[in-house]
């Protein structure tokens, strides 16, 4: 048995284009596009790549793209400065401030200063509670992109055991909120958890977030097993001074245990800037007082 490779790369593509077809309405019924606003303090590599791709997919999504770029040594009053003016900005319906961010920075109180319904990164206080009782708001982009993988791979997920291996605020705790939802029998797996691979046994669902390289084995899944590898780890490669990515899960040996699983990289990667650009267009025609398409 080999699982089948659930292409995140693909879907997120399609996904992209979906959003892009709902701009023309929504700018004949407001006069505007959906505005997506990225604040980046200092010049870290990596989120200066994700801005830049966060940027480029926007544009092309028919959106407008807002960035705001402050020096590492900027104070916490300029930066919650710029979020009260984009808080008051109607052309903006989203505001991502790029994690992590300069010590001198408090990331809690940053994400509390951001408004509830521009918080496009789902990570304010209003929104995990909107989330924890069913009400509509937005929830982090990777746990709602590994919902999506995980809906149109199976279908109904009513009934179906979930592990979800890590209890971040960014994914774990999201992501089994999102399956309680969907009517899943769930567990929260963690560094505490005793006899992790009998917990992860159980599953019909594993959803692996928690940071180390491919932890999971293959004889930890239940045969049939769809498991969302959301991990992105670097490791030494097999050329002297190259590395490779994995993911939490041993690739290999799962995939002759599971039914099907996502790659890494090309698995829930892709899916991240995909729902972020999701969220600014359901944001957008909320803010507008328009329903959301339907499909997103």
């Amino acid at each position: 048995m080999s699982a089948d490779r659930i292409d995140g790369k693909a879907f997120a593509g399609g996904l992209r284009e979906r959003l892009a077809a709902t701009v023309p309405a929504f700018t004949a019924a407001t006069g505007r596009v959906p505005g997506l606003a990225v604040v980046l303090v200092g010049e870290d590599p990596a989120s200066s790549v994700y801005v830049r791709s966060k940027g480029k997919a926007t544009v092309e999504a028919g959106m407008a793209s807002f960035e705001h770029k402050l020096p590492a040594d900027a104070t916490q009053a300029e930066l919650l400065a710029i979020i009260d003016q984009l808080n008051r900005d109607d052309a903006v319906d989203g505001i991502l401030v790029q994690l992590p961010l300069p010590k001198q920075l408090d990331e809690q109180t940053v994400i509390a200063a951001i408004d509830p319904d521009k918080d496009v990164d789902g990570f304010h206080i209003a929104n995990a509670g909107r989330l924890a009782v069913g009400q509509p708001g937005f929830v982090p982009c990777t746990p709602l992109g590994c919902l999506m993988l995980l809906k149109d791979r199976i279908g109904d997920l009513s009934g179906l055991e979930a592990v979800v291996i890590g209890r971040s605020n960014i994914v774990g705790k999201p992501m089994a909120q999102l399956l309680l939802g969907e009517s899943c029998t769930v567990t929260i797996a963690h560094s505490r958890t005793r006899d992790l691979p009998a917990v992860v046994r159980r599953a019909d669902i594993v959803v692996a977030a928690v940071g180390r390289p491919e932890m999971v084995k293959g004889d930890w899944l239940k045969a049939g097993a769809v498991v969302i590898d959301v991990g992105i780890n670097r490791v030494a490669g097999s050329e002297a001074g190259k590395t490779k990515l994995v993911g939490d899960v041993d690739y290999a040996s799962a995939a002759e245990v599971a039914s099907a699983i996502t790659p890494v990289p090309g698995g829930v990667g892709p899916m991240t800037i995909a729902v972020l650009l999701r969220n600014t267009v359901v944001a957008a025609h909320r803010r507008a007082g328009l329903a959301p398409p339907a499909g997103l």
